[in-house]
């Protein structure tokens, strides 16, 4: 039997995972500076100014924390040059979501990651429209915090960039594209929610997602109520971005009916909020 067909091709690496993120994770050293603010924020009384020091580690974190407080999303009248300030006017959801996405495009530009470049690019794409189209989609229907939107459709996949990280270190994934793609189909939701969990992120935020990868969420509304919930939003904005990633679990669900009109419900919202998507993307590149 040919490898890449074989039930327990993936045991070890696998195994090699799960031990990672047991308990204190192994994590790759580009994920370094996300989880010095995942342990700054798991305090509830922690200060502006620790987590400014912590940033201040990591220059792409603060480089980009200041474009976000001083763009138009954050009504910034007032330009800011200080990361302490600039941590005050976006939110601490913000600062997690920036460092994660510093430590995802590193991820991506990872030198072992040759051979599967195109799968990572085109997922990081993909994760960039979710986060963008779900803070508008947020923003508009007034119910869920736009910021956690943004965060959650960022970091929906991140199971994908990670495999793709490890596989590196596995000789029976080199020059196999088929065994790196039946891993990532199978593999990277479940990956991705342990992953989210071991850097902390707020357990709302992991349920919403869990939710999607689940699909429960949006499936099954016949009315015109509105999404009220993070999970709502997140599933609305995955079926509205646009996907040319078929490894995605549900990216063959994107094409029932049920999900056409699903899509069709907020269509408009693609062409009424351009400006401010292209704006958001801007941010998080």
């Amino acid at each position: 039997m040919n490898d890449s067909a074989s039930p327990t091709r993936h045991f070890h690496l696998l195994e090699d995972i799960a031990q990672d993120l047991s308990g204190e994770a192994n994590f790759p050293t580009c994920l370094d500076a996300s989880l010095s603010v995942r342990n700054a924020l798991r305090d509830p009384l922690v200060s502006v100014e620790k987590v400014a020091r912590i940033v201040h580690v990591e220059p792409l974190i603060a480089a980009k924390l200041l474009r976000l407080a001083n763009s138009a999303l954050y009504g910034a009248l007032v330009p800011v040059t200080d990361v302490r300030l600039a941590i005050q006017r976006v939110g601490f959801e913000t600062v997690r979501a920036t460092s994660l996405s510093v430590a995802m495009e590193q991820m991506l530009h990872a030198r072992s990651l040759c051979g599967y470049e195109d799968i990572a690019q085109k997922t990081w794409e993909h994760s960039l429209h979710v986060a963008a189209i779900g803070h508008v989609l947020a923003r508009r229907v007034g119910r869920v915090n736009c910021d956690e939107a943004m965060l959650a459709g960022m970091v929906r996949n991140i199971g994908v960039f990670y495999l793709l990280f490890r596989v590196a270190d596995y000789e029976e994934y080199q020059d196999n594209l088929e065994a790196v793609l039946d891993l990532i189909s199978g593999w990277h939701e479940s990956i991705g929610e342990n992953l989210l969990a071991a850097l902390g992120l707020p357990r709302h935020i992991l349920d919403a997602i869990h939710t999607c990868n689940l699909h429960k969420t949006g499936r099954g509304k016949q009315n015109d109520e509105a999404p009220f919930a993070l999970a709502d939003v997140l599933y609305f904005a995955s079926l509205l971005a646009e996907n040319h990633c078929p490894w995605l679990c549900y990216a063959n669900l994107a094409n029932s009916h049920e999900a056409q009109q699903d899509r069709a419900r907020f269509s408009d919202l693609l062409d009424e909020a351009q400006n401010d998507i292209r704006e958001i993307l801007f941010m998080l590149t």
